[in-house]
């Protein structure tokens, strides 16, 4: 018999600091981080959490040992009870990895990915949803489908041209080269690359400046970059009206504006 899979307590890893930050740590080392079924799941609720938690004020996204992600491990997923028919994979693209990703990207609080090691295929692609990325020198990056004959997912066709441009994008897809840190540093795909000791450091000085910041101005800003390069300059100057409405009733922007007055320090709380 197969051994009982790890509960998804154990193989992602949840803690709320003092400041407001949400440490979710993928913790299969043995696997390099191979995200299973119940993994998935888990980072999902835990991301939605997130959200809906006026206590979360930003997310750190890491791992432990050598790997940040390995891609997908589907060794975990239910069994199938049938035979596959046309349909399927397509839905189970749709609730598997677009889920993932799209839980990140709709995450209300900003997320930090802190790429420990290697991030290959799905999570090379959960990396770049992250609203910033921070990755350890020794890291990498691989667009791995190509070498397995497949498709990319978890909506990299769709990340990768926004950060890199269509042509970079291509090469990164169509060769599945290993691209390091320093080099994805240098095209646009991760904010800043440190010794692999400092990197928590490093994310939680970020995330703790995230924390303290105005929580939903930042998300409304998230929106409306997220949504940028899918709208015409009418959309998008509609909603950045809108998005100026609602934030111009929260008490962080009355506090804002107030600090900037009084020229003292803004104390905002997150509302």
């Amino acid at each position: 018999m197969p051994p009982t899979p790890a509960p998804a307590e154990s193989t992602v890893l949840h803690r709320l600091t003092t400041d407001g930050v949400s440490w979710i740590t993928l913790n299969r080392p043995e696997a390099m981080n191979a995200v299973t079924w119940e993994q998935r799941e888990r980072v999902i609720a835990l991301l939605a959490e997130a959200s809906a938690d006026p206590a979360v004020r930003a997310v750190v996204l890491t791992a432990t040992g050598r790997g940040f992600c390995a891609g997908a491990d589907l060794r975990g997923a239910p069994a199938q009870a049938r035979e596959r028919v046309p349909g399927d994979v397509a839905r189970t693209i749709r609730l598997g990895a677009q889920r993932l990703i799209a839980a990140v990207l709709d995450c209300e609080k900003p997320v930090i990915a802190a790429v420990n090691g290697t991030a290959a295929g799905i999570g090379a692609h959960l990396a770049f949803a992250c609203d910033l990325v921070l990755a350890a020198d020794t890291a990498t990056f691989i667009e791995v489908f190509v070498r397995r004959g497949l498709v990319p997912d978890g909506g990299g066709a769709y990340l990768l041209p926004r950060l890199v441009g269509p042509q970079r994008a291509k090469e990164l897809m169509f060769f599945g080269d290993a691209l390091s840190a320093a080099d994805a540093e240098r095209t646009g795909l991760v904010n800043r690359t440190v010794p692999a000791d400092e990197l928590a450091g490093l994310a939680a000085a970020w995330a703790g400046r995230l924390a303290s910041g105005p929580t939903r101005s930042l998300a409304l800003t998230k929106q409306l970059v997220n949504a940028s390069l899918d709208s015409d300059r009418a959309t998008a100057f509609a909603a950045e009206a809108a998005a100026q409405e609602i934030n111009m009733t929260t008490r962080d922007a009355g506090e804002g504006v107030t600090s900037f007055v009084e020229r003292r320090t803004p104390e905002y709380r997150g509302y």
